[in-house]
Order: C-alpha cells, then structure tokens, then sequence
C-alpha cells in the first residue's frame, strides 16, 4: 500500500500573515510520521541539505526547507517561493512498503539557475532504519541510527554522530565529521577535504585525496589515507594503517599494531603498548620514535643516522645507519626506515 502525502502546500503550515517567514530557519513544510513504520529512507535533492536523525515514535516527522537560488541577495516572500515551487518542481514525499521517499526534482532541467530552488529535508524517525541519501551540493547529516547508512553529495560535509551500523559515505569536497559511532564496515571518503573521527569502535576505512587526518579515542581496525594532509592521532587501539604521501604525522597514545608512512613529512610516534607489529617508513625526513621500556622487541632500523636511548639488554648489530637485534629477548617486529632520513629512538 503506498501512501502520498498532498502537496497543498498551505495546508501543511499556517504563519501568520504578519509575521517574517525566514525559509532558512523555518520549513516550509511539516509532516507528521507518528503511525509509520519507516525501516528505510530513499532522499534525493539537488543543492539542499539532508539530516536523518533518530527519535521517539510519537516524535516522527519530515521538515521541508526550501530557499531560492543566492538567497540571500535574491530574498523570496512565502507566496513567491510556493508559486515558483508548485511550477517548476516536483516534491514527493511518500511512504510505501516501509519506506519513506523525500525527493526533489526540477521539472526542466534546463531551467534558469538564477530561478531555481534548493530543498533540504530534515526527517525525524525511529532509530532503527537503513538510508541512501543523495545530494548535489549540501550537507548530509546522520544522528543517533542503527542500520546500513548510504550517502553521498557532491560538495558537502559528512557529519556522522552516534551510529550503529554500516556506513558507506562519500564528499567530492567537503569535511567528514565521525562521532560516537561503531561500526563493522565503515568507509567515509573525500576528494579533498578534512576527516575528524573521534571516540569510535569497529573496522574503519578513511580516505581523503587532499585534506588532513584527525584520529582521536578510536578502537578497532582503521585505515586512514591522505595524500597530502597531515595526520594526527591519539588514543588508539586495535589495528591503524595510516598513511599520507607529503604531509607530517603525528601519532601519539597508541596501544596498537601499527603500519604508518609519508613520502617527504616528519614523523614522531609515541607507543604505550606495541601489539603484533609496528611498520614506519620515511623517504626523506626525521622519525622520533618512542617505545615503552622493559618489553621484548625485535629491531630493525635503518636510514641516514641512527641516535638511541642506552638500550639494555640488547644483543645484535648497532651501526650508524642501522640497527638490528634483539631487544629483552626478542618480541613484536619494530621495522622503521627512514631513507635519507634521521631515527631518534626513545625508551620510555
């Protein structure tokens, strides 16, 4: 059974005729959800914005904001805004088979740009549901859900809070923001912007082609990839890959295996507990490198000068340039090779 809510556009909402409608901060539509049982959500729109945030039953809605092209220097009244809407595009909001489709569509699309519309949705709905969200240029935004969340916009940022359950996202430009979040299968990806993760559990794929890295209080399985940003991280568990081809990295807390690299950057790693392996690589700058005292390692360190701690308990091959051995015995692989670059290690 499919249901389709009227487009009467002002029998969804009443203002008053003295009163200063501002289509950035008031919908232009509000729809109730309460009696629905949504499982999924399929939102399209071109230039808007999408939110998807998980509520009480009885809390259930969709929130319809719509502005004209340049808004702010091309003001539209309520009346102007509706006339052009009822014209020129095609809003369905409509729920069948448990889901809910919000999409909007311009009729023409050859349609004057300085005439046209953007539609941002902002749906309310229990927690419980999957998306495939899909928009040309704003924001995506997914609070508080469980379920496989699929999304994408051409220039927006991500922002991903309080989420149990696959995520598939990507930005051609925008930031990425991942918060308070766990997942098995996680993989968020921008063409050029930054991506901030903190306080996460699960197998997390982090890509950006140009921006930085910022990885804080993450548990888990993580790759992270720049190429060219710097990478920060602090607070890490599990298993972290991460890597940038020029920028500086900055790691720091770990209590994890670890494989890391840059092409032409600085590297500083502070480990509180070395779990199966620990993988370094520089081509040209300086790593300093720390590691925690009284522990089993195997060393095998390389590059254009090597300076180190008095390391006890130490039995194998010291060299300028290199150094190879056993260190309290022997234990998890320490590999660092810093090219042309300098290895300062440090026991802590």
């Amino acid at each position: 059974m499919k249901k389709t809510f009227s487009l009467l556009l002002f029998a969804f909402l009443v203002i008053s005729a003295n009163a200063q409608f501002n289509a950035e901060k008031t919908p232009l539509i509000t729809q109730s959800l309460t009696g629905e049982n949504i499982k999924s959500i399929l939102s399209e729109t071109s230039g808007g914005n999408i939110s998807v945030s998980g509520a009480g039953a009885s809390e259930a809605k969709i929130e319809v904001y719509v502005v004209p092209n340049n808004y702010r220097r091309n003001n539209l009244s309520e009346s102007e805004i509706r006339e052009r809407m009822e014209s020129d595009y095609k809003l369905t909001i409509a729920t069948s088979n448990n889901t809910l489709t919000a999409t909007a569509k311009a009729k023409d699309r050859k349609m004057d740009w300085k005439k046209s519309l953007s539609f941002s949705f902002k749906i309310y709905v229990p927690k419980n549901v999957s998306t495939d969200l899909l928009t040309s240029g704003g924001n995506i935004e997914l609070i508080n859900l469980t379920g496989d969340q699929k999304f994408s916009t051409s220039g927006g940022n991500l922002n991903i809070e309080n989420i149990d359950g696959k995520l598939d996202g990507t930005t051609s430009g925008g930031n990425i923001y991942l918060k308070d979040s766990k997942s098995n299968d996680a993989g968020l990806t921008t063409s050029g912007g930054n991506i901030n993760a903190k306080n996460c559990d699960g197998k997390l794929r982090l890509t950006t082609s140009g921006g930085s890295l910022n990885l804080k209080d993450l548990k888990g399985n993580i790759k992270a990839t720049t190429s060219g940003g710097n990478v920060d991280g602090r607070n890490i568990s599990g298993e972290l890959a991460t890597h940038t081809s020029g920028g500086n990295i900055h790691l720091e807390q770990l209590y994890c295996s670890l494989e890391t690299s840059t092409s032409s950057g600085n590297i500083g790693v502070s480990i509180n507990e070395i779990g199966k392996y620990v993988r370094i690589s520089n081509s040209g700058g300086s790593i300093n490198l720390e590691l925690p005292k009284g522990k089993g390692i195997d060393l095998d360190m390389s590059g254009d000068k090597i300076k180190t701690d008095h390391l006890e308990n130490f039995s194998g091959k010291m060299q300028e340039d290199k150094v190879e051995g056993k260190l309290n015995g022997g234990g998890a692989l320490v590999k660092v090779d810093a090219g042309s670059g300098r290895i300062n290690l440090k026991l802590k």
